[in-house]
């Protein structure tokens, strides 16, 4: 029997109440409010129910904002027995606070260290691994088909023919890239990409997390790359007074060819009347020679808190999440991807290249406001919004950035 519980943001209290675990029993505390998580943990939870007839599972379900709010008190204050949350970056804080429990143990004893291998940086800390992720999706470069193989261009596989492609295009009257930069997030997807290329996981790492001046020489470096795409027109003009959204329209209308952006994007392109035929996915293509591929991924993930009551039936919910029968099965529902790289392959053809694409990942960024202290992250994509409309001002935006981090970080 599940018991089921939704929670807005103002019913901590009442979490607290039932988050005390009986013999046989644990508490989930998730924030799977939209309908199609919804009903992936409800199929989830019945189904691990079904395997262990011995373990009943209650579950909270909070909104997303009241989850946000409501984590840090819980896992303090009376913690369920499983949690959902975020890799990397984010997941650190609690690391080091000592709220989430050390599930090396889980990982060693499924095989998760080959099967999950694509996400294992991103939820490792101190050599130990601290939760299991369940779900990501993947970003990188979509591109008009048609128009490729009419001007004649292959998928660029390095910077070199990526600039080769932006000005053959551009001479062909093509806008190279289209992006709305009015929210501000497009660009992080930008600095991530670049900074991965220029200087590799480890170090984007480092910066996100605060242990990098952004007045370093390195991540100058990676604005003057990046200054290569502005400076010489290959951006559409009008990106900062445009969302997300209408940025598509421009690629519908054969007006522009390429869009960093994530796989949510692929269903407006069909709504504006692409087909599958006219689209295609690549990689972001290698900067510094030699600098492990990683990837874009947003990962969703669950965790163990230290003061989780029934630890022993909680590591088997988390070994049965992670399994590839309970993420192919999830992510079918979600529409997303599953990080077991033995779940089936999704026969969607973005989700499929993905799939192989993450699966073979070096490691996983979570996205620059993920990763980055929100403070910072705020103020790095004003930043990287600044410098796509104004390049010259790269200077003044670094050292503006690097105070802002100075605060955020003492």
């Amino acid at each position: 029997m599940t018991f089921f519980k939704s929670l807005s943001s103002f019913a901590l209290g009442a979490a607290l109440l039932s988050s005390t675990a009986f013999a046989g029993e644990i508490v989930i505390n998730s924030d799977h409010s939209d309908p199609a998580p919804k009903k992936a943990m409800e199929e989830l939870i019945a189904d691990f129910q079904k395997a262990n007839p011995d373990i009943t599972v209650k579950w909270n379900n909070f909104d997303h904002e009241g989850y946000k709010s409501a984590i840090r008190n819980f896992l303090t204050a009376d913690a369920p027995d499983v949690a959902a949350w975020y890799a990397g970056n984010r997941m650190e804080p609690f690391v080091k606070a000592g709220l989430f429990e050390d599930v090396t143990d889980v990982w060693e004893a499924n095989g998760f260290n080959e099967q999950l291998k694509s996400a294992s940086a991103s939820m490792t800390i101190d050599g130990k691994k601290w939760g299991v992720p369940y779900t990501y999706y993947q970003w990188g470069i979509y591109y008009r088909k048609d128009i490729f193989a009419e001007q004649g261009i292959e998928p660029p596989k390095t910077w070199a023919e990526f600039l080769a492609a932006c000005e053959k295009l551009k001479s062909a009257g093509i806008t190279p890239i289209t992006i709305g930069t009015k929210a501000l997030w497009p660009t992080g997807g930008w600095f991530d990409y670049l900074d991965l290329r220029v200087n590799g996981y480890e170090f984007h790492m480092e910066l996100t997390s605060g242990k990098v001046p952004y007045t370093d020489p390195r991540v100058k470096a990676v604005f003057e790359k990046w200054g290569e795409l502005v400076k010489a027109g290959y951006f559409n003009e009008n990106h900062a007074a445009i969302d997300w959204q209408d940025a598509i329209p421009q690629m519908v209308q054969g007006k522009a060819a390429m869009y960093l952006m994530g796989n949510f994007a692929v269903a407006t392109m069909k709504d504006g009347g692409l087909t599958e035929e006219q689209i295609g996915f690549m990689q972001f293509p290698e900067i510094t020679a030699g600098i492990p591929m990683a990837e874009e991924a947003p990962t969703d993930t669950f965790h163990i808190p230290s003061g989780a009551k029934n630890k022993e039936d909680a590591k088997k919910f988390l070994a049965y999440l992670a399994s590839p029968e309970a993420q192919t099965k999830m992510n079918a529902t979600l529409g997303q991807l599953p990080v077991n790289n033995k779940a089936e392959k999704p026969s969607d053809p973005f989700l499929s290249a993905g799939f192989e694409m993450l699966s073979n990942a070096y490691a996983l960024a979570q996205f620059y406001d993920r990763d980055a202290n929100a403070e910072m992250a705020k103020a790095g994509m004003e930043g990287f919004q600044e410098f796509m409309v104004k390049p010259d001002r790269l200077d003044a935006i670094l050292e503006r950035l690097e105070k802002v981090r100075a605060r955020v970080h003492k």
